[in-house]
């Protein structure tokens, strides 16, 4: 693989660095981190900027590289991440591009895009943990509806969002029946009836978690992405781009923050420490070799259509160990300091821990790059 950067790509770097350095210095203050409605309103407000801009469909419509550029321009510009949009734009997006039908892709793509829509993820249940072919939540066909009653835990975003990517059961599992082979992926808007949305205040003190409980909530067939029964092939799906791509705009944010570290450790004297001078040149060499394994895994994924394969796992075991190591060497750097809530670095030191479970745990990815990329067998 060439990962050399053509005439025309350093074109388009070019011209989206101009365009940054031109919309960056007007806008407002970030709302406060646990300030979710204000996060929304910041995000999509953000997102329609890219949209109008014409930056906002890079995922669809651009090579893999400009994709590539484009995260790393707008993190050295230190543009707003995706936020509230995180959902919408890096899994039920993709997955809805490539899952569904054109009619879905024409009503649910455009808002995502312009920002209008915001997304959450309703895959987690309790008592399933890890398991998530262990759901219970059951949808009913009625005509050309589905009634649909349940609960669902650790729903990323529900308390501002619009729109669920809903796992359900559709086939009651028996001896017989594979628990994996009776589910189905629902497209549910979140303000139909029957919906309860109950916030969950992390140990970082956000709110970005809820339950959601599902009372005959009524859900239109027309809503299916894929066949019905068919939802665990759409999950794999689904899963594959949030652990393959939705993550790799952090990689970046995470090289800024390690030479913030890096500056901080100068000024206050613990630079003067060897070990922790190599704690930061190990994380260097790691995120530098993370970004390289992105680049890798998005031409991989260009060739099979656009779906990330097996590698997403890899990066995603490497990067949330990794991003766990940079904030814990960030407190070392700070001492005393690291106690302060008010300090980004304390609030992202807590949110860290949260990496090697979010999006399958480690324990998950290890077994998936075991069967799938080593070839060994499955374990009992």
């Amino acid at each position: 693989m060439d990962l050399t950067y053509t005439e025309q790509e350093e074109r388009f770097r070019q011209e989206l660095r101009r365009w940054l350095g031109e919309v960056l210095p007007g806008l407002p203050e970030r709302p406060d981190p646990l300030d979710w409605p204000g996060r929304r309103a910041y995000d999509t407000a953000w997102q329609r900027m890219l949209y109008d801009a014409g930056y906002a469909d890079l995922q669809r419509e651009a090579t893999p590289t400009q994709h590539l550029i484009f995260l790393e321009e707008t993190e050295r510009a230190g543009a707003p991440y995706v936020g509230a949009n995180f959902v919408g734009l890096l899994h039920a997006g993709p997955t809805i591009a490539a899952e569904g039908t054109e009619e879905q892709r024409a009503r649910w793509l455009p808002p995502i895009l312009r920002g209008d829509e915001v997304w959450c993820q309703g895959f987690s249940e309790p008592d399933a943990g890890s398991d998530l072919a262990s759901l219970r939540t059951k949808a009913v066909r009625d005509g050309d509806q589905y009634v649909v009653s349940g609960s669902k835990i650790w729903t990323s975003h529900a308390e501002v969002a619009d729109w669920c990517e809903l796992l359900v059961r559709t086939t009651p599992v028996t001896p017989e029946t594979p628990k994996h082979k009776g589910i189905t992926w629902l497209a549910m808007p979140m303000d139909a009836p029957g919906i309860t949305v109950r916030p969950l205040r992390t140990l970082a003190g956000s709110t970005e978690f809820a339950e959601v409980f599902l009372d005959e909530v009524r859900v239109p067939v027309a809503n299916r992405v894929g066949a019905e029964n068919d939802g665990w092939r759409v999950t794999m799906v689904t899963l594959s781009f949030e652990r393959g791509t939705a993550f790799v705009g952090e990689v970046v944010a995470c090289r800024r923050t390690l030479a913030a570290v890096a500056r901080e450790a100068r000024a206050n004297g613990t630079w003067d420490d060897a070990v922790i001078r190599r704690q930061l040149g190990r994380l260097n060499a790691e995120f530098m070799t993370l970004w390289r394994l992105t680049q890798w895994n998005v031409s991989e994924a260009q060739k099979t259509g656009g779906v990330p394969g097996a590698g997403g796992s890899v990066f995603k075991l490497r990067y949330s160990h990794a991003r766990q190591e940079l904030y814990d060497t960030a407190a070392e750097v700070l001492g005393a300091g690291s106690f302060d809530l008010g300090h980004d670095w304390t609030l992202d030191r807590l949110s860290s821990l949260s990496y090697t479970i979010a999006a399958g745990t480690s324990q998950i990815q290890r077994n998936i790059v075991a069967e799938r990329i080593l070839g060994l067998p499955k374990g009992r």
